[in-house]
């Protein structure tokens, strides 16, 4: 009988390696906003439905760089040092940091537009090496033929973002693709740092029918600030990021960022488990929710249309 059950205990340790032991997984993110902080918590409660949870074989460690290129570079630097088993960095600026500080430590970005831009990997099948991770490329067809179909008579789109952020710069040609299919155009309004958004955004009066903002974390990190010209002057603020519309967009076709964690934590689980990062294929976030919110519609001068309203994930009133 003894020796039965050392058999099976064997098996058992053979058949699960990744939890035989403590394992590390650190997160970073270039700021913190909603969008960013959701998509934090998804990565941490996949882990812990995969089997890894905090305080008992996971050590989750995570950073925000405060917006600062420099300081993203600098958690890059540490996290390598400290050499844990899995590095998640959420955003374009802190995957290209990571991503350049390591060739070694398994890296699983998230919430990256373009993964091919940022020059991440040079192929999404199979990025090979020690990268992989999730794409959260917005839907900007979609967000185009939703802008016309609550606001008919738009003819110009107000694009508010950070130049200095390659997710930005790639949704701006998506954009205005989408844009001159649909007979819009786009004009650009530039902000560097978050102190920089409101003024950016009263740039737009008067050049825009519709303000649009992308997933680009300057601008959603001060987005209060857009909001209020939004509603001083009665420009509709259409945003990508679901999580702003709590915050005073008036309507967002785009991902739950809490899902988009967790489907990173689903690839960053089958890393601990064994797979080679390089081996597991750049993937697409899956879903996309519309939400509105009709106090802020009301306050910019938008109606928005039955249908748009009935077929929304979420009505905030």
């Amino acid at each position: 009988m003894r020796s039965i059950i050392l058999a099976l205990l064997a098996a058992t340790a053979l058949a699960t390696p990744a939890l035989a032991k403590d394992v590390t997984v650190a997160v970073t993110a270039i700021v913190e906003h909603p969008a960013l902080d959701a998509t934090r918590d998804g990565v941490k409660e996949a882990l812990a439905e995969a089997g890894f949870k905090e305080g008992e074989n996971l050590k989750f460690v995570y950073q925000s760089a405060q917006g600062n290129a420099a300081t993203a570079a600098q958690i890059a630097r540490q996290f390598v040092g400290d050499a844990p088993d899995v590095i998640v960095p959420i955003s374009t600026p802190s995957a290209q940091a990571m991503v350049s500080a390591t060739r070694d430590i398994p890296v699983v970005f998230t919430a990256v537009s373009d993964p091919l831009g940022a020059q991440l990997v040079k192929n999404m099948e199979k990025p090979g090496g020690n990268v992989t991770g999730l794409s959260d490329m917005s839907p900007v067809a979609d967000h185009v033929a939703l802008i016309k179909e609550i606001l008919p008579k738009a003819k110009t789109i107000g694009f508010l973002y950070n130049p200095g952020e390659t997710n930005s710069v790639s949704l701006l040609a998506a954009l205005k693709e989408a844009a001159a299919k649909g007979g819009l155009t786009v004009v650009e309004s530039a902000a560097t740092k978050s102190a920089d958004v409101q003024g950016a955004a009263r740039a737009l009066v008067g050049r825009a029918d519709v303000m649009y903002v992308p997933t680009d974390n300057t601008i959603v990190s001060a987005l209060e600030g857009a909001v209020a010209v939004a509603e001083e002057n009665k420009l509709p603020l259409f945003a990508a990021d679901t999580d702003s519309v709590n915050r005073g967009a008036f309507a967002a076709l785009g991902f739950n960022y809490k899902d988009v964690g967790k489907q990173t934590g689903a690839i960053v689980a089958k890393v601990l488990n064994g797979e080679k990062p390089g081996d597991i294929p750049v993937t697409v976030a899956k879903g996309t929710d519309l939400v509105v919110n009709l106090a802020a519609a009301k306050k910019m001068g938008v109606e928005l249309p039955q249908a748009v309203i009935d077929r929304a994930t979420k009505v905030i009133k």
